[in-house]
């Protein structure tokens, strides 16, 4: 406990330094005229993702999870956030392991009767089932993309929230226990996947309250060189969403980051979002050119800071910025 009261202080020095540095340039041939009413910082979103990586695996249960429960709680307060609300619960993973888990709910404006998500989960996968070696395959992965980068974008959105604060609603969302799931049987094991947003969704989490007019959930939004296609269950579900971001992405400058079409459907968060009700859709790297799906360091030892690309997540976090002022200029 006495290490997590100190993180605070040590965390919040690191990443306003972290913040001080210049801007990760956009290419000359992607800048657009699009006015941007608050600027990503991307060397604040690399130092969010570096500080979660040094906690170690984020795997529900252990300490590096507890303590980045207590890290992403801390700066939502310290970034103004006017209601921070701890959803924990039990969970229980298709194993048998009994998972103790916690959603982060952070309010902006709670009163404001126009909302938006967004959304992003913080724990990692307990075992690296796509390593290469044998042993990696036994061992929880450092998860830098898979887990860190999504946080780390919305907590630099957290801050630039406090800065220049819209009038209409924002929500953001951490969720748990996303990753715990079985890989062995794809297609008859998706209940196993996003504990964390099923147990969020099974408990009513607006009540007679305002619903967020729409989602978007960020996953693996920090890899090299990403680009991101529309998610095909986004796109059924969601199709206006994601024709205003990718639109907003274009229009923004990330037009070459953010892919016009179509790739594979996914098991993600937004699934439960939209089954609470809130039309949502999900940014992740799902057609990369080596795999044809995911990141090649997804779920293995690699996906570490030495992959994780500043460029990628200024491209997402600006774009994320765009929507919300945009929105709140309606």
């Amino acid at each position: 406990m006495k290490y997590i009261i100190s993180l605070g202080y040590m965390a919040l020095t690191l990443c306003l330094a972290c913040s001080a540095n210049k801007k990760t340039e956009t290419p000359a041939e992607e800048i657009s005229s699009y006015s941007e009413f608050a600027e990503f910082n991307s060397d604040s979103a690399y130092c969010h993702v570096s500080r979660q990586v040094e906690m170690g695996p984020r795997v529900p249960g252990t300490e590096g999870h507890a303590e980045c429960t207590a890290y992403i709680t801390e700066y939502l307060r310290n970034y103004g956030a006017d209601t921070v609300i701890l959803q924990s619960f039990e969970g229980e993973a298709f194993n048998g392991d009994i998972l103790p888990l916690t959603n982060i709910i952070a309010k902006y404006n709670p009163d404001a009767q126009k909302r938006i998500l967004l959304a992003a989960h913080y724990d990692t996968r307990p075992w690296g089932d796509n390593d290469p070696s044998s042993d990696g395959r036994q061992r929880p992965i450092p998860g830098a993309n898979d887990g860190a980068s999504g946080v780390a974008v919305l907590l630099e959105i957290a801050r630039q929230l406090q800065n220049t604060r819209p009038q209409i609603g924002v929500d953001l969302i951490f969720f748990d226990g996303e990753d715990y799931g079985n890989s062995a049987s794809w297609g008859n094991a998706d209940a196993t996947w996003c504990i964390g947003s099923q147990y969020w969704a099974n408990n009513k989490p607006y009540g007679n309250s305002v619903k967020p007019e729409f989602g978007v959930v960020l996953d693996m939004v920090g890899g090299k060189n990403a680009k991101f296609h529309r998610e095909s269950m986004s796109d059924m579900q969601a199709k206006d969403i994601n024709d205003k971001i990718w639109d907003l992405a274009r229009r923004s400058g990330n037009g070459a980051r953010f892919v016009n079409s179509v790739a594979g459907s996914i098991i993600d968060d937004h699934l439960q979002v939209n089954r609470a009700g809130i039309p949502a859709v999900v940014i992740i790297e799902c057609n990369n050119p080596r795999t044809q799906s995911f990141n090649p360091t997804w779920h293995t030892h690699s996906d570490n800071m030495s992959n994780i690309d500043r460029q990628t997540l200024d491209a997402v976090g600006q774009t994320m910025l765009n929507l919300i002022y945009e929105e709140n200029a309606k």
